[in-house]
């Protein structure tokens, strides 16, 4: 089931206001100081239509980005960067034609067009009315504000920020040794302009702080020294990040260190696990998330191929992948082929209900795009990527979770993880866990890592906690060379019989 944008919102004077805003900013920012104009656009496209394609389109893009790093005690570097650009693509069947420019101009444009226009049939032209729907505007969310987060703070309050958040992780226990601190602000814009003549715009701001800490200890005699780590943001300015949020984070990543300066080795075997709300739900997103991405299942290469309708999950387990939550890191107004993100019911009570789409792999397996189709800048072309993708909230406890362990492991925090599309096999590592006792937390354990079958995992879970919780905004997910930013979450989970790998 996908949730489309509801009639009421999308005749409303707000939104159509917004969305008009985004377009005209950007035909600012894109055509405009290049001499170009909608007219060219649409020769452009009508230059690839000679040719008998299934689809085309214009991809503009502007990005500034803005870096700031703190070590030592000191900001050590800081860079800034704009990267602008356009790329073209034409689609016919299953092929794409390419080809991109960092040269906006019309001529490029034009090159570009005839290129890529030679994938298509020379036998007979498309029958797409190009210039009849050149004033069309695509539908679009207003998730986030138009604006540069970059300017948002001045020079010397984004040092002062770092600086902030150095010496207050510091001062929270002596045994902070290190303390290493980023802040990144983004300020994306681009412009889609289809074949079908639909024009589409998105500005996009985009802002993070991480945080790692080094502890150390002494231990009869021996230095122990471990990390912790935490941070956030999201499509807002910098000024999200204030005094709480960054206490937030502060004690996070101190705690994170000097719990596992206590760890002891993880066992190893199979076990029952409880996975924490949150950022645990990175495993949703690549044991499973992956599996239901359209270009996998039309290829035929995922373990989710061909069970749509069918029981994949234990009940209770309901899995979406949402856009249009508001400032999230992973949502957008629309995706990069233009078309209106959505929440997409992918798993609902444990029966496969759809998988994520583009246009292009939409159109091959006859149903609609779900507005995933994305990439990572102009000089990609777009494929099915998951936007915000979390389990929904069950009606357990979390603390009855955890107290239903009679031997086991409970992982509250992931480190990296990786899965193979095609067997849904899947390795994650635990940064942060315990072992438990008949219900009780007695230590942290140290070198977990996760090991199993994300399809078989799903059947496995045996209870679903009512504290549904979304990372913090740190999330980039890649895929076939390409990143973007993603947001992940889910609630307490107990999973029955994960094998676990351990040091001990």
């Amino acid at each position: 089931m996908n949730m489309p944008l509801p009639a009421a919102a999308a005749a409303s004077s707000p939104l159509v206001a917004s969305t008009r805003q985004r377009l005209a900013l950007a035909e600012a920012l894109l055509l405009t100081p290049f001499g170009l104009t909608q007219q060219h656009l649409h020769k452009a496209l009508a230059a690839m239509h000679t040719r008998k394609v299934d689809d085309a389109d214009l991809y503009f893009q502007s990005t500034c980005s803005e870096g700031w790093s703190l070590e030592e005690g000191i900001v050590k570097t800081g860079s800034f960067s704009i990267d602008q650009g356009v790329g073209v693509r034409a689609v016919s069947g299953e092929k794409t034609a390419f080809a991109y420019s960092d040269d906006i101009s019309f001529a490029a444009l034009m090159d570009a067009a005839k290129n890529v226009r030679t994938i298509g049939s020379a036998s007979g032209a498309g029958k797409a009315k190009v210039a009849a729907a050149k004033n069309r505007t695509a539908p679009s969310r207003d998730l986030y504000a138009a604006f540069n987060p970059i300017g948002s703070l001045d020079s010397t309050a984004k040092v002062a920020l770092l600086e902030k958040v150095e010496k207050m992780a510091r001062a929270k226990d002596p045994r902070v040794a290190q303390v290493m601190a980023g802040l990144a602000a983004e300020y994306d814009v681009v412009l889609v302009a289809r074949l079908d003549g639909t024009l589409a715009a998105d500005v996009r701001p985009l802002v993070r702080l991480s945080l790692t800490v080094i502890a150390e200890q002494t231990i009869a005699g021996e230095v122990r020294r471990e990390v912790g780590s935490s941070g956030g943001g999201g499509r807002a300015g910098l000024d999200i990040f204030d005094d709480v949020l960054l206490r937030q984070y502060v004690d996070e990543a101190v705690d994170a260190a000097l719990v596992n300066l206590e760890a002891r080795p993880a066992p190893a075997g199979e076990m029952d696990v409880v996975l924490g709300a949150g950022w645990p739900g990175v495993l949703i997103h690549e044991a499973i998330g992956h599996g239901l991405e359209g270009d996998f299942n039309r290829k035929g290469s995922s373990a989710f191929t061909g069970c749509i309708g069918q029981q994949v999950a234990a009940k209770g387990v309901t899995v979406v992948d949402d856009g249009t939550l508001g400032n999230r890191r992973g949502s957008l107004n629309v995706d990069d082929e233009g078309n209106p993100t959505q929440c997409t019911v992918l798993i609902e009570d444990g029966i496969l209900k759809g998988y994520l789409q583009d246009r292009m792999n939409a159109r091959l397996m006859k149903t609609k795009p779900t507005g995933n189709g994305r990439r990572e800048s102009y000089a990609h072309t777009p494929m099915p990527r998951m936007t915000n993708t979390y389990m929904l909230a069950g009606k357990d406890d979390p603390q009855a979770i955890i107290g239903s362990l009679q031997r086991g492991l409970y992982a509250s925090n992931f480190g990296g993880g990786q899965v193979d599309i095609t067997s849904g096999k899947f390795v994650f590592s635990a940064s942060q866990a315990w072992w438990v006792e008949n219900g009780q937390l007695q230590y942290p354990v140290k070198g977990a890592t996760l090991i199993g079958n994300g399809p078989d995992a799903l059947t496995r879970v045996a209870m679903v906690g009512n504290d549904l919780k979304l990372d913090s905004g740190v999330g980039t997910c890649g895929k076939e060379g390409q990143s973007v930013p993603v947001g992940v979450g889910q609630p307490t989970l107990r999973i029955n019989q994960l094998t676990v790998g351990g040091t001990a």
